[in-house]
């Protein structure tokens, strides 16, 4: 297979990768299970998936153990990516960028992982009793010690965090500007999709003219955009879900003309919401990699066959007029 380079690190051309988050953590936990979590892994390699997106958090820890077990035998045919930065406590959630604790979160990890190396070591969250450059600078330190390859930022994002006024990753754009005189970004890991398409706007074109990767992240909008979730539906308490300002039922019920508009495309096509949704995804730039998370085999096989379908000229004018997804914040 043909390989492009995502800064430091090689991925497939057009590739879809891998979220595992929803294997073990945020979604779900009745469906959760561990076999058929290895099963949907193994399933999405053979489908041609290389991306496998972890972090140490999504458990904690117990993700990372999942994807360890599942590379057994077969290392080389995965890319690995996971995060350090966050810890998990009974009832929150803090940052920590000491670099003593960097240093510490990546041997765990590649214990957990059972690697020698990991391809892309992202910072999941800046710690803000911590200078960005001093957590970098540790992470940079792992690269030279060949522990891991590259490294990547993940996007702050958050909108309840902006400033009036200000534009969705200003604060993302800021803390990049700031790393990258420590050391090389290869990779941002940035929501991305039909219906949050902000990174467009400054974070793509900043990654595009630097060489940088974007991992586009909920590139199904959780789920929403495959046309197989219910308005009024519910989710389990332990579902992020059931918390999110776009899956109230009014919501979702508001939101139905962007699946229908999704769904008459892929009829014409032969194929499912889904996979235009991640179609276009691959079609904002030769550097993003869409990474759908899933813990169910056929939909890991599915998403990576969106990688074969073409969008015309058609297809995406009619994605662009679909009207703009609703939240309880708008």
């Amino acid at each position: 297979m043909e390989r492009r380079s995502l800064g430091a690190a090689a991925l497939a051309v057009g590739a879809v990768g891998l979220g595992c988050m929803p294997m073990s953590w945020a979604y779900s936990a009745s469906q959760q299970h561990g076999d058929r979590a290895l099963r949907t892994v193994h399933a999405a390699l053979d489908a041609g998936v290389q991306l496998l997106d972890t972090a140490d958090m999504y458990g904690p820890f117990t993700n990372e153990l999942l994807i360890g077990r599942a590379l057994k035998g077969r290392r080389a045919d995965a890319f690995v990516s996971t995060k350090c930065g966050l810890l998990v406590g009974d009832q929150h959630i803090v940052a920590n960028g000491r670099p003593g604790y960097v240093r510490r979160a990546c041997d765990a990890s590649l214990r957990r992982l059972q690697t020698d190396v990991i391809d892309l070591y992202q910072l999941h969250r800046a710690d803000p009793e911590v200078p960005v450059e001093e957590t970098w600078g540790a992470m940079a330190e792992l690269v030279t010690a060949g522990k891991v390859r590259a490294l990547g930022l993940s996007a702050v994002g958050a909108r309840a965090s902006r400033r009036p006024g200000a534009r969705m990753h200003d604060g993302t754009i800021r803390q990049l500007e700031r790393v990258q005189q420590v050391f090389p970004v290869s990779a941002v890991q940035a929501e991305l999709s039909v219906w949050s398409p902000e990174a467009l706007d400054m974070l793509l074109p900043w990654c595009a003219a630097r060489g940088v990767g974007l991992l586009a992240a909920m590139p199904l909008g959780n789920g929403y955009l495959t046309g197989t979730l219910t308005p009024g539906q519910g989710f389990e308490p332990d579902d992020l879900r059931a918390r999110h300002p776009r899956f109230t039922a009014e919501m979702m019920a508001a939101n139905q003309p962007v699946v229908v508009g999704l769904r008459r495309i892929a009829e014409r096509h032969g194929a499912t919401p889904a996979q235009v949704a991640l179609a276009w995804v691959l079609r904002q730039g030769p550097h993003v990699v869409p990474v759908p998370g899933t813990k169910r085999e056929r939909w890991a096989v599915e998403n990576a066959g969106a990688a074969g379908l073409e969008l015309t000229a058609q297809d995406l004018a009619e994605i662009a007029r679909l009207p703009r997804a609703l939240g309880s914040w708008d």
